[in-house]
């Protein structure tokens, strides 16, 4: 068959490969592969990506499914090891890896990486509940006593801690931690709670301040995403950086984009969603420094895979790392049809952009959020409607609020006063849509009518893009 033998852009072979090696790490809950059968698959898959040809296909991705079968094995593996522990009673250490939250029973959420259990190093992060965490911050070594039991999603074990044995913190502990709490502490100065909260939910996507109605509230008229950390937050915030210095160089705007990524990153942490953020933000900016459009087909499965490679228990179970990769798919793929499709090839002002990418979000994330909690927001596009065009502005007024009280500027409440009007109406909203009757409904479904769901939602996509002939690469790549 002639085609065999024609060319393929390499971009797109990596995609296949990234794609499949994703799929085989999932599969390795199911089949076991060696592990010298990746060491052997891995060296022919990368020669055969420089093939360019339609026959290297197929065999990259085998290369790329043993690949990932057999990584997922040894970690596998190297998890197996808490198994002997559960339903015992233990000694356990590890290092606070991200903002401790507080769960509906008021109760303190911790997860624990670089994890010990009475002495033994062991892989993986686990999940910690405890009545209390202490003075524990982000970045701390938590040692607790408690019961250890079988794990969930992403996490091979968990432990309900009896006993908070201490806390220990190197130096000044997370330096990025550090600062976020010195600036959050800035901004409260001028700006009440729980509207303060929200500014700092905005600018450093620390969600664990926010009082525990109005994050349930945020989460029923489904706009968490623009408080926890995720591609919002940092789209805004890069977007912002490149503009202001592109007509000064475009290389000075390239590294102060860049330098606003990584310093968001620290401020934030390395949760699922914004390890998937600041990569395709960096990828993005680079393709953009260079000149070159990235396909979001391609960007997807090699951000994808970057992440499973840096850490395979999330495409096991957690679902902050599969929301954030669905909704990216969602705003860069199914929103520029929808736009295309519906109003041509005109420019989309912001309100008929938040629309077009709001409603994509939600088509595409439905089944996860289903699966997940039993029940759906139907008010989402009306809250993000009402409130996300504000964000931007938001986000500044709270940071010059806390630039004033940094520099005890008198007369912040010229700017403290319309930023707290601002976020209470945005408190207001959020809550108001929240205690709606019809704000959200159970929705509990067979897995194969989601299976469904999505082909559906697949061939429709096709059908638009066939129809419309959009070219992705034209799309600018941050979220």
């Amino acid at each position: 068959m002639w085609w065999f033998g024609q060319s393929v852009h390499s971009s797109w072979a990596l995609a296949l490969a990234g794609t499949l090696f994703v799929v085989g790490v999932f599969l390795a809950l199911w089949i076991q592969l060696p592990l010298w059968v990746g060491l052997v698959a891995l060296p022919i898959l990368i020669a055969l990506l420089f093939v360019r040809k339609v026959v290297a296909l197929p065999i990259i991705g085998c290369m790329a499914i043993g690949t990932g079968i057999s990584y997922g094995s040894a970690h596998l593996i190297g998890r197996s090891i808490y198994e002997e522990y559960i339903g015992l009673t233990g000694i356990i250490a590890g290092r606070v890896k991200e903002d401790i939250s507080v769960t509906s029973s008021g109760s303190k959420s911790i997860q624990l990486d670089h994890v010990t259990i009475n002495d033994r190093a062991l892989p993986g992060s686990i999940l910690v509940t405890a009545r209390s965490a202490g003075e524990a911050l982000r970045g701390d070594t938590l040692v607790v006593e408690g019961m250890i039991r079988a794990g969930f999603g992403s996490f091979p074990a968990s432990v309900t801690a009896t006993r908070i044995l201490s806390v220990e913190r190197q130096g000044p502990g997370d330096l990025g931690r550090v600062v976020r709490d010195w600036f959050a502490a800035k901004v409260r100065s001028n700006i009440p709670d729980p509207q303060a909260s929200l500014g700092i939910g905005f600018l450093t996507g620390q969600k664990s301040a926010l009082p525990t109605d109005l994050s349930e509230a945020l989460k029923i008229a489904g706009l968490s995403h623009i408080v926890v950390a995720s591609g919002y937050n940092l789209t805004i915030l890069v977007r912002a950086a490149r503009k202001l210095l592109l007509k000064v160089s475009k290389y000075l705007s390239a590294l102060f984009s860049g330098l606003m990524i990584a310093a968001f990153l620290a401020v934030t942490g390395l949760s699922p969603s914004m390890t998937r953020a600041g990569l395709v933000s960096s990828m993005s900016l680079l393709s953009w420094y260079y000149g070159h459009g990235f396909h979001p087909l391609v960007l997807l499965p090699i951000a994808a895979a970057i992440t499973v490679a840096f850490q395979p228990s999330y495409v096991w179970g957690d679902m902050g790392w599969q929301l954030s990769f669905v909704a990216f798919a969602g705003v860069m793929i199914v929103a520029p049809l929808l736009q295309a499709y519906f109003f041509g090839n005109k420019e989309p002002g912001t309100f008929r952009q938040i629309l077009g990418e709001t409603i994509a979000a939600h088509i595409v994330t439905i089944p996860i959020i289903a699966i997940s909690f039993g029940s759906i927001s139907n008010v989402a596009v009306i809250a993000n409607l009402l409130v996300v065009p504000l964000v931007p502005l938001a986000m500044l007024l709270t940071f010059i609020c806390g630039l004033l009280a940094v520099m005890s500027i008198p007369f912040a409440f010229v700017i403290a006063v319309p930023t707290t009007w601002l976020l209470t109406y945005m408190t207001q909203v959020a809550t108001f849509v929240s205690e709606l009757p019809w704000a959200q409904n159970q929705l509990e479904l067979a897995p194969f009518v989601w299976i469904v769901y999505g082909a559906v939602v697949s061939m429709l996509c096709f059908w638009m893009w066939r129809k419309t002939k959009y070219n992705f690469r034209n799309g600018e790549v941050l979220y």
